[in-house]
């Protein structure tokens, strides 16, 4: 997203005539289409740019001109959003009747766009890049024309559109309006990514879905955390001493402890503010003018942003040896930082440079995630409960006015939430979910396989049975139930639930992946 775009009003009121000869006609061939090619191909180009200024100037003499980059703002994205009418209009009412013609009035190119995914019902949209494009533009009241052309500066630029309106000052009006309605984020974050901004609407979707509630985290840490943050935006003079926050974890195979749905969740608590106070996510440091360059941009648009959050997510592999300087030069530099609160997360501590780990006024405060305790694994487990709707059913999996384990349900009464989170212990929310995805998959396998051998009885086969689908059979096994309380499964009772079995399996697999020894019984 460029912020500097230049824009200019020129006059020319003479262009000198040139004669050239055209190519011989030993260069022509029988298509034409290839004969016009060639001939604008090798003919001497004058400034197209200035012929056509000469052009509009003298078609629309009482108008005024100015020249600005199409995308520096871009008007018809601005009337697009609702803030002005931009009608085509590939003829001037006020001009003669043109003579007929096999010149085209407009060129555009039609672009096919893609769904965002695979699985979505919509075919794509079809858009038009204007190549050549004439416009009657109204905004508050005042009329402009509008000509949005490209390749009137080079071949390779992205177009110039040409405002002709009543004044000078309407025109700069229209061009700063735009500008500002560009410069603010409207329902989007800002990405940094291969050395350029860019807004994304689809990142900040996904952060509107996390909420603080939702987070499973020691409450504790979790107050704390959105109490910094609170502390720090509540007002200037606290920007100056609390400027950044560290989300770390100890080691480098827990991974997937909450650091990023509490990240979403503080990103839309701020979000939701008035005025929100707008997130810079950085996904990379690679950039055309390099890293420095890179970091440099962050920076200044972090200054033109503040207050404002910005993100390093994975900081260790951001900032590597080569860039380490520079980018301390950037926190603790001349140039003021008031009002960004910088945000490094990662999974590998020790990788940190001690300049960046340890020392005062560059990350002020930092935050563990440790694997989740016997609580927080409890009720990440309801989480999955609720998730597959078995808040209508009763504790003991029995749907409310209906039965338990009708086609389509997961039978997982509360009790399982206690016995889950008592072989997981070890776990991280990632791991957990693992298990969780896997034994629903394995689930869905045996209920078809199931359905097979039910479709060769009915045909006089004979079924058989799996008797391995309870890993280790039914033995004794002390499990957790609720808020601390110890359950013993006596008979293996909980082994009737599909769920439990599966997730039993699945977690020893998990722990042999791991390294751990003793599996679930050990647990």
């Amino acid at each position: 997203m460029r912020t500097d775009a230049a824009y200019s009003t020129l006059s020319l009121h003479s262009i000198p005539n040139h004669h050239h000869h055209h190519p011989a006609s030993n260069t022509r061939t029988d298509d034409p289409i290839y004969n016009t090619f060639y001939q604008n191909s090798t003919a001497p180009r004058t400034d197209t740019n200035a012929v056509l200024t000469t052009a509009l100037r003298k078609q629309y003499p009482n108008l005024d001109l100015t020249i600005i980059p199409t995308y520096s703002p871009n008007l018809l994205a601005f009337a697009a959003a609702g803030h002005a009418i931009a009608t085509p209009s590939s003829t001037d009412p006020e001009s003669e009747p043109p003579e007929p013609s096999n010149l085209p009035s407009d060129l555009k190119w039609r672009r096919y766009i893609p769904p965002s995914t695979r699985t979505s019902p919509s075919l794509g949209t079809l858009v038009d890049s204007v190549i050549f494009g004439r416009y009657i533009y109204i905004w508050q009241e005042h009329e402009y024309i509008i000509y949005t052309i490209v390749g009137a500066h080079n071949s390779y630029d992205q177009g110039l559109t040409y405002i002709l309106g009543p004044t000078s000052s309407a025109n700069d009006a229209l061009i700063l309006a735009a500008c500002s309605f560009w410069n603010v984020l409207h329902d989007e974050i800002l990405v940094f990514d291969d050395g350029y901004w860019s807004k994304s609407r689809k990142l900040w979707e996904e952060v509107q879905r996390s909420r603080w509630e939702d987070v499973i985290l020691d409450e504790g840490m979790k107050k704390g955390i959105q109490g910094e943050v609170a502390k720090f935006f509540g007002g200037r003079e606290r920007y100056k001493k609390l400027r950044s926050l560290k989300l770390t974890r100890s080691t480098a195979n827990n991974q997937g402890n909450g650091k990023t749905i509490s990240l979403k969740a503080m990103m839309h608590t701020l979000s939701s503010q008035q005025p929100p106070i707008p997130t810079l996510y950085v996904r990379s440091l690679s950039s055309y003018g390099g890293p420095e360059y890179a970091i440099a941009s962050i920076f200044h648009q972090a200054r033109t942003q503040s207050p404002c959050l910005l993100v390093f997510e994975d900081l260790d592999s951001l900032v590597t040896d080569s860039v380490r300087s520079y980018f301390l030069n950037e926190v603790d530099g001349l140039e003021s930082n008031d009002g960004i609160l910088m945000i490094g997360s990662t999974n590998h501590l020790e990788r940190l440079d001690d300049g960046i780990r340890k020392r005062p006024s560059r990350f002020d405060r930092k935050f563990l995630f440790p694997d989740p305790g016997l609580e927080e694994r409890v009720a990440y487990c309801e989480f999955w409960r609720r998730k597959l709707g078995a808040d209508n059913k009763g504790d003991e999996g029995e749907l409310m006015g209906g039965n338990a384990g009708e086609e389509g349900e997961i039978e997982f009464p509360h009790r399982l939430c206690g016995a889950i989170a008592g072989i997981t212990a070890g776990f991280s929310f990632a791991y957990i979910q693992e298990a969780f995805v896997a034994s629903l998959l394995a689930i869905a396998a045996e209920e078809e396989e199931e359905e097979e051998e039910e479709e060769e009885e009915e045909e006089g086969a004979v079924a058989k049975v799996d008797s391995a689908v309870c890993w280790e059979g039914r033995r004794k096994e002390g499990f957790v139930h609720g808020w601390g309380k110890v359950v013993v499964d006596e008979d293996g009772e909980l082994d009737r639930y599909p769920l439990w079995r599966q997730m039993k399996r699945q977690v020893k697999i998990l722990r042999e992946e791991l390294g751990q020894e003793g599996g679930v019984a050990s647990f």
